[in-house]
């Protein structure tokens, strides 16, 4: 009896097993997992501001070592954000290319550090209406030395050199302090500009003749020699397959990955998003980005 009843666990349990695989085997392939045959072109997501670029590279990385995997669409939808993670994806985008076909798709913007990953590409296609360009490099402080004097308040700093505090919001930049900074951002706008002469094959010249913030439609940047050619992500794809030999419609797949996140669970995603922690703890920021409508 006993026997009997073991025997009928363990084939439950098998068969749980079982469905459990289907199932993951079933959602694997509904959600992009590569599962059908042939040659591939995968898309890589970056969206939103540029806050980091671990995830991405890590996507990069699994790719590399596909061989269905011919090309890689990458899907720019982003304002820029932080130089170092934004110039970490366009390294990882040169990479890419030494083993796969590489073309940047751009959503509805895809601008300043969002520009900078995407001339890492072999082709760039946009919409007529993405906004891109924004070749430039900004940092924002707040003096907030009057209004903390009117209501009673007082900062204080304790540092170790003279320029450790450059920025604080309790005092006043100094003229020395400005010109310093200057130095930086200007060194730092040098590296986009030489990105985008060897990315875009254009003279250094023309592109600092455009490197001053400025936004452009799409259709003004191909124009411009910024991107190759108009049209959809669907453009995308099948031009990179047709760059990589693939014949006929090209299997498609996703390598976004979605991870849990606790603080999504308690406050929700909407909230989540609008709520940067970066934004709220960080100190001096150095951006590859467009800046807000409201200038904030």
């Amino acid at each position: 009896m006993r026997g009997d009843i073991l025997k009928n666990l363990l084939a439950a349990i098998g068969a749980v097993f079982l469905i459990i695989i289907a199932l993951s085997l079933a959602l694997a392939y509904a959600f992009g997992g590569g599962l059908g045959r042939g040659d591939k072109v995968a898309v890589v997501k970056v969206e939103g501001v540029i806050t980091g670029s671990a995830e991405i590279d890590k996507q990069f990385h699994d790719l590399e070592e596909r061989d269905d995997v011919k090309g890689v669409v990458i899907r720019i939808n982003s304002p820029g954000g932080a130089v170092g993670p934004s110039q970490e994806i366009y390294s990882g985008i040169k990479r890419l290319r030494k083993t796969k076909k590489v073309v940047a798709s751009m959503g509805a913007i895809a601008a300043s550090g969002g520009y900078y990953a995407s001339v890492a590409a072999e082709k760039i296609v946009a919409n007529p209406g993405t906004i891109t360009g924004s070749i430039g490099v900004i940092v924002e402080f707040i003096d907030a030395e009057d209004l903390l004097g009117k209501i009673g308040l007082k900062g204080y700093v304790v540092k170790s050199g003279k320029y450790k505090d450059t920025g604080s919001p309790f005092r006043k930049m100094e003229a020395d302090e400005k010109e310093l900074l200057q130095g930086v951002i200007s060194d730092v706008n040098g590296q986009f500009i030489k990105a985008v002469a060897e990315g875009r094959n254009m003279k250094i010249e023309d592109v600092a003749a455009i490197a001053d913030g400025r936004i452009l439609s799409g259709s003004q940047a191909k124009t411009k020699g910024l991107v190759d050619s108009l049209g959809d992500l669907t453009d995308a794809i099948n031009l990179c397959a047709q760059m990589a030999g693939i014949k006929g419609k090209p299997t498609v797949i996703y390598t976004e990955r979605k991870a849990f996140s606790l603080w999504k669970t308690l406050m929700g995603d909407a909230l989540s998003k609008n709520l940067d922690f970066t934004e709220l703890f960080s100190g001096l920021r150095i951006m590859y980005m467009v800046p807000k409508p409201n200038g904030k």
